[in-house]
C-alpha cells in the first residue's frame, strides 16, 4: 500500500543568529502590528543578552535531526524538513525546496503542544500563505495535514518529569522533598483564551507530569505577557506569583517551562534572567528545568505522532486544511523567541 505522505515538516518560530539579525527577525514577528519602537527596543536587549543569538534554532534542528533518524530506523523512512515562521529557513523557501524535490503531500508538525490561535492556528494560517506563494511562483502545490494533538502524549509527559527530576537534584538537600512545581506559559489575551483549549491543554499535561512524578504541589502560571495593560491576560505572571508565594511560606521551587518545547532567549530571559531575580529577591530557592529539547522521550513522541498519523490516513487521503480564523478584537501576543 503506498504511502500516505512524502516528507513530514516540523514547524517552528526561528530565531536569530548573531547581533545583526535581531532587528530585522523582530520586525518579522511583528510584522502588520502596531508596536511602539520602545517596545521593539526593549526585546532587542533582550537578545543582546545573548549576543544575538537564539538556541532555538539548532534544538529544532537537532530535533529534526532525532526524529530523521528513528523513522530511518524503524520506519515510515520520511525525509524531515524544518520550516520557520520568523527566520531562516523560512516555510516558504522550506516548502519550495519541497516541492522541487517532489513532495506532493506532506505531515506537519508545529513545535507547540498547546492549542491556540497564535501557537498553532496562525501558523496553519502560514502555511496556507506559504502554498499560495509557491503556486504564484509556478510550483507543484505540496499538501500539508497536521498531527492530531500531542501535550498529553506519554512521551512528552516522560521528557518533562525527567527535565524536572534533573533540576530537583540540583536543590539543596534539605529543599527537594518541598519544593513546588511551577508551570509556565507564555500568557495570551483572556478573549483568546476562551475561543481555545490553551488554558485546559496546560493544565492537563502539568496534571499528568506532576503525577507521573508524584508530587502534588504544583501551579500553573504565565510570562512573557504583552499588549496593552488594559487588557485582561491570562494570570497569573510568574514573577507576581512567586513574590506572593514567598509571603505565604514558599522557599523552593522548581520552574518548568511547559508551554515551549525549546530553550529559547524568552526562556533565557523570563524565567533564568527575569523569575531569577524575584526569587533571590524573596528568598526562593529556584532551578529552573530544561525545556525537552531533544530529550530522548520527546524524539521518541514525534516520530510516534508520526507513524500514528501515516497509520491514521493510510486507507484514504485527508480533507483539506481550512484557515483557522483569528479571534475577535484580540492581537496574537509579539513572543521574545
Amino acid at each position: 500500500m503506498p504511502q500516505p505522505f512524502d516528507a513530514v515538516l516540523l514547524i517552528s518560530f526561528g530565531g536569530p543568529g548573531g547581533r545583526q539579525e535581531i532587528r530585522p527577525f523582530l520586525r518579522n514577528v511583528l510584522r502588520a502590528r502596531r508596536i511602539p519602537d520602545s517596545r521593539l527596543e526593549a526585546v532587542v536587549r533582550h537578545y543582546e543578552l545573548f549576543d544575538g543569538v537564539s538556541p532555538l534554532t539548532a534544538i529544532t534542528m537537532r530535533q529534526a535531526a532525532g526524529l530523521r533518524e528513528r523513522l530511518a530506523a524503524d520506519g515510515p523512512p520520511l525525509p524531515v524538513h524544518v520550516g520557520m515562521r520568523n527566520w531562516h529557513p523560512f516555510l516558504e523557501d522550506t516548502l519550495a525546496a519541497m516541492a522541487r524535490d517532489g513532495v506532493r503531500r506532506a505531515l506537519a508538525l508545529t513545535l507547540a503542544a498547546h492549542h491556540s490561535y497564535s501557537s498553532c492556528g496562525q501558523y496553519k494560517q502560514n502555511v496556507v500563505t506559504a502554498r499560495e506563494a509557491l503556486r504564484r511562483a509556478g510550483h507543484a502545490d505540496v499538501e500539508l495535514t497536521h498531527v492530531a494533538r500531542w501535550h498529553d502524549h506519554p512521551g512528552f509527559v516522560q521528557a518533562n518529569a525527567r527535565r524536572i527530576e534533573a533540576a530537583i537534584s540540583r536543590l539543596s538537600p534539605g529543599c527537594r522533598s518541598r519544593a513546588r512545581l511551577v508551570f509556565t506559559a507564555h500568557s495570551i489575551p483572556a478573549d483568546m483564551a476562551r475561543q481555545a483549549r490553551y488554558e485546559a491543554e496546560l493544565l492537563e499535561s502539568a496534571r499528568l507530569i506532576a503525577a507521573a512524578l508524584g508530587r502534588p504541589d504544583w501551579a500553573l502560571v504565565y510570562q512573557s505577557r504583552s499588549g496593552r495593560p488594559e487588557d485582561p491576560w491570562l494570570e497569573p505572571d510568574v514573577c507576581d506569583y512567586l513574590q506572593a508565594e514567598s509571603a505565604r511560606g514558599l522557599d523552593a521551587a522548581v520552574l518548568c517551562p511547559l508551554g515551549f518545547v525549546a530553550d529559547h532567549v524568552e526562556v533565557l530571559y523570563d524565567l533564568d534572567h527575569e523569575a531569577a531575580a524575584a526569587c533571590r529577591d524573596a528568598g526562593i530557592e529556584m532551578q529552573r528545568a530544561a525545556a525537552v529539547n531533544d530529550h530522548p522521550a520527546f524524539l521518541d513522541m514525534l516520530a510516534d505522532v508520526v507513524r500514528a498519523a501515516v497509520g491514521r490516513y493510510r486507507a484514504g487521503r485527508p480533507l483539506p486544511i481550512v484557515p483557522e480564523t483569528p479571534p475577535a478584537r484580540t492581537e496574537p501576543p509579539p513572543p521574545s523567541r
